[in-house]
């Protein structure tokens, strides 16, 4: 697989994963802490698949290594919120546990990412 479709794959992927998230909000107690963890994972679960988009477009290295800091702040802070959903047990953990482990492999993927980029922009 060339980097091309690796790029096409993965923006696939993420966006399956903003519409995982949109269900798991959905299916959240209309509580006030149901709400607030809600609207936050609803952003940040979001921002990940908008975001690498703006990735894929990079015109400039300066500008990718920029851009994919995005995705790994938005899929870092994913993962923070899925975490408290699942130790608050807002929602019972294994509710949320397939789609903390991708938010996990997305984060590790993009932050990977990021290194390679950051160390090629030297080289």
């Amino acid at each position: 697989m060339n980097k091309l479709d690796q790029a096409e794959a993965l923006k696939l992927r993420t966006k399956q994963f903003a519409i995982r998230i949109v269900g798991v909000v959905r299916c959240l107690p209309r509580t006030r802490e149901g709400d607030v963890i809600g609207k936050q994972l609803l952003r940040c679960g979001t921002a990940v698949a908008a975001n690498y988009r703006a990735v894929c477009r990079a015109r400039s290295k300066a500008e990718f290594i920029s851009k994919i800091s995005i995705v790994v702040e938005e899929a870092d802070e994913t993962v923070f919120w899925l975490e408290l959903l699942a130790d608050t047990a807002v929602v019972p953990p294994e509710k949320v546990s397939l789609l903390l482990k991708e938010a996990n492999e997305l984060l590790a993927i993009c932050a990977a990412s990021l290194r390679t980029a950051k160390e090629n922009r030297v080289a």
